[in-house]
């Protein structure tokens, strides 16, 4: 079965000390594209990555304009038929792309979404060894909307259909944080989901500037996508709306209990008035979940 070609999307701004790690574990991967896209770093990122000559396809901002311009920059000259992504501060592990390569084998989903193990300091140690023969597990969907199980959303551990992301438009492109939830919502209808459960796909890398420890933003971020769904931006219409509002209510109350946490007690307020009709959705969708049970997992054969 002919699977298709593979684009690996690397982007980065000013992440110097990362990025070298970022390119090899794509390189490793063996992937038909590399594109590495540079937002207008100016701490020496760019003369790292003219060392790699013809291995990488080097596309460069003229100014910096934010990671989902960069991925969409990246995404808009690539050939493959599926896109993978990595933050310039992340790594694939060295079976990301077996894995993915496995999934679309058996099932030609339009997204997939696999786990990332979490890492401070020195990477850890890999190699494919570790995964031989280990079962490959995942849960199928019929659309990104039918996902019934919490999942960390990370760039570094998603794939698109190359087509179906571009005809929702790829990246919103003044949004960053929230981006992957306003990714899967605009996604929301175009195809099957894959999640991956076992094995993990990638690493993230925790540090200082990592965009997690900015609650505030995520809190702002939550509004946006309200605005969006109210204003009808995302796809499905009346037939979808409560799984949109599920969907949006999980992020809504993560993320007012992480501005809790820090002590915005306004800003969470604020959120928690406008988003309170999603997060009673999201409430009923989990109840629902536990009185009918999860949708079932499935395991094929892993990397031999």
């Amino acid at each position: 079965m002919k699977l298709g070609r593979w684009t690996i999307i690397v982007t980065c701004y000013n992440q110097r000390d990362f990025i070298r790690e970022a390119v090899d574990s794509a390189l490793l991967q063996g992937a038909d594209e590399l594109i590495v896209v540079d937002d207008a770093s100016d701490d020496g990122s760019a003369e790292i990555l003219e060392t790699y000559r013809d291995e990488i396809r080097l596309c460069r901002m003229p100014s910096n304009a934010g990671v989902s311009r960069a991925r969409n920059l990246g995404a808009s000259v690539a050939s493959g038929d599926y896109l993978v992504f990595v933050d310039g501060d992340d790594l694939l592990m060295p079976w990301a792309l077996l894995v993915y390569k496995r999934i679309v084998e058996h099932r030609k989903p339009t997204l997939i979404l696999g786990p990332a193990l979490w890492f401070r300091g020195p990477v850890p140690a890999t190699t494919l060894e570790e995964i031989r023969g280990v079962p490959l597990r995942f849960v199928e969907y019929s659309s990104p909307l039918a996902k019934d199980r919490q999942a960390d959303l990370i760039a570094s551990a998603l794939v698109v259909d190359r087509a179906a992301f571009l005809d929702v438009g790829g990246w919103t492109s003044d949004i960053f944080h929230g981006d992957i939830k306003d990714l899967f919502l605009k996604m929301g209808c175009s195809g099957p989901l894959i999640l991956i459960l076992q094995p993990m796909v990638a690493l993230y890398r925790v540090h200082q500037k990592n965009s997690i420890h900015q609650v505030s933003s995520f809190v702002k971020s939550a509004h946006r996508l309200i605005d969006k769904e109210r204003a009808g931006q995302y796809p499905g219409g009346r037939a979808h709306v409560f799984e949109r509002y599920a969907a949006l209510g999980a992020y809504v109350a993560f993320w007012s209990a992480k501005g809790l946490a820090a002590g915005l007690w306004t800003e969470v307020l604020s959120l928690a008035v406008r988003g309170m009709p999603m997060v009673l959705a999201g409430v009923v969708q989990r109840c629902a979940g536990l009185l009918t049970g999860l949708i079932a997992s499935i395991a094929i054969d892993g990397i031999s």
